[in-house]
């Protein structure tokens, strides 16, 4: 962690099956000078967490929510989790803990973890529509329906074989509407549903307005496609992205898993006390 930022290379996109990648890009302590004017930003599935069968599987591993905990502490509150999953999903799944948020993709905006919710919210679904594309979830067993209110999730981790059908009848549906306002979010093993008009990007612009985030400088770890959207706007905050998984375009590095990347937040608290320490 000696590496200067200014020094380090940015990641080109690449192919998961690329044999020759280089394995995890060393983040250089100079990323985080001072957690005082740093805005910590952290997707959670595939990020934080590790993927599970289902996404009610999911748990947080030892020590991570006091890994963050820390981290809201020595940031002032300027660390947020951005995640596809609702807020209140969020905060069953660090129960007890709570984390400022923004959630269901750029739907939902939390500045206080121990207040309402704040900022943009997305209207629902129509009910007609959720209704058809609920129906997709019978084409297989083992195809999960994950109803977000702003979206609808379909997961087909237990049936990937299910994964051209279930595009296919997207398309057709959108076919079928092509009036209707909505976006096709393709992640791993799972096909989401989304209203247009925001997304993950728009939700971290709007978040870095507010108090505590504001005048900060970000940075944010992702894994996921619908991540390159706050990738792409890192430049314009004057903040850095990094990938989780793969060496997405345009990221100043990349983490070979989540727990590489817990094991790294860990450190941005070790690193700061030793810079504090007489």
């Amino acid at each position: 962690m000696t590496e200067e930022l200014a020094d380090m290379p940015l990641d080109e996109e690449f192919s998961p099956e690329d044999e020759a990648s280089p394995e995890t890009v060393p983040v250089p302590s100079a990323l985080v000078g001072h957690l005082s004017e740093t805005a910590v930003l952290l997707d959670v599935d595939g990020t934080l967490l590790d993927f599970a069968p289902t996404p009610r599987e999911v748990w947080v591993p030892p020590g991570l929510a006091k890994t963050l905990g820390r981290l809201l502490e020595r940031t002032n509150g300027a660390l947020a989790l951005v995640s596809g999953r609702s807020v209140n999903d969020l905060d069953l799944i660090f129960a007890p803990d709570v984390f400022p948020a923004v959630g269901g993709h750029g739907a939902e905006m939390r500045l206080d973890p121990h207040g309402d919710g704040d900022g943009a919210h997305a209207l629902q679904l129509d009910k007609e529509l959720k209704r058809r594309l609920a129906a997709i979830a019978r084409l297989s067993p083992g195809i999960l329906l994950e109803d977000k209110g702003y979206s609808l999730a379909l997961h087909y981790r237990l049936a990937p074989h299910a994964e051209r059908a279930i595009y296919e009848a997207v398309s057709l549906i959108r076919a079928d509407l092509p009036d209707a306002p909505i976006e096709v979010l393709p992640g791993k093993q799972v096909c989401e549903i989304k209203l247009a008009g925001f997304t993950k990007a728009t939700g971290v612009r709007e978040l870095m307005k507010h108090p505590p985030f504001k005048g900060r400088k970000p940075f944010f770890i992702g894994d996921d496609v619908t991540d390159e959207t706050v990738f792409a706007i890192m430049p314009e905050l004057e903040g850095l992205a990094f990938s989780v998984g793969r060496r997405a375009k345009g990221v100043a590095g990349h983490f070979d898993a989540p727990s590489d990347v817990r094991e790294f937040l860990a450190h941005l608290l070790d690193d700061e006390r030793e810079i504090a320490a007489p």
